[in-house]
């Protein structure tokens, strides 16, 4: 099938995207893994494979509307130097996605490509359950402090 050349761009950005949250989420997995916190290890790991589950959806639908899959483009990855500054950057780039998901979903369904539309929104709701997931985090870190927080992570 020949699809939107605008819309293949834009799902090849959303790709972008989601192969840098991979390599965002696991490198703040392991790192947390090394602290010893391994509930937060387990949570971010859980997240880059659901991006990873992501990417291979869009890459799926971009073989099928007769394009190219672009994996060697990484946006900046941000990785942070503690819990708080990785749970910051992890919402930051969520957020973004969320914004990019929307614009390829009003753009899919502009262009009449249903389909697409409703694969991006099911990619569109996993994104929403991760940002609440890292609001409710910094929420508990606000709420309990960033020490007590800490020592409900380990294990």
């Amino acid at each position: 099938m020949k699809g939107n050349q605008k819309l293949i761009e834009a799902l090849n950005d959303l790709l972008a995207d989601e192969l840098t949250a991979i390599n965002q989420y696991i490198v703040h997995a392991e790192m947390c893994e090394d602290w010893g916190y391994g509930k937060l290890h387990e949570g971010f790991e859980q997240r880059s494979i659901q991006e990873m589950k992501h990417a291979e959806k869009l890459i799926g639908r971009i073989l099928f509307l007769g394009g190219k899959p672009i994996v060697t483009e990484l946006n900046k990855i941000h990785i942070g130097d503690d819990v708080p500054s990785q749970i910051g950057n992890d919402r930051a780039a969520e957020e973004s996605a969320i914004k990019a998901y929307n614009d390829a979903i009003a753009l899919a369904g502009e262009v009449g490509d249903h389909a697409t539309r409703d694969i991006l929104v099911q990619i569109l709701n996993d994104e929403d359950r991760h940002l609440d997931e890292l609001e409710e985090l910094l929420d508990q870190i606000d709420q309990m402090t960033l020490p007590i927080f800490l020592t409900t992570q380990v294990g």
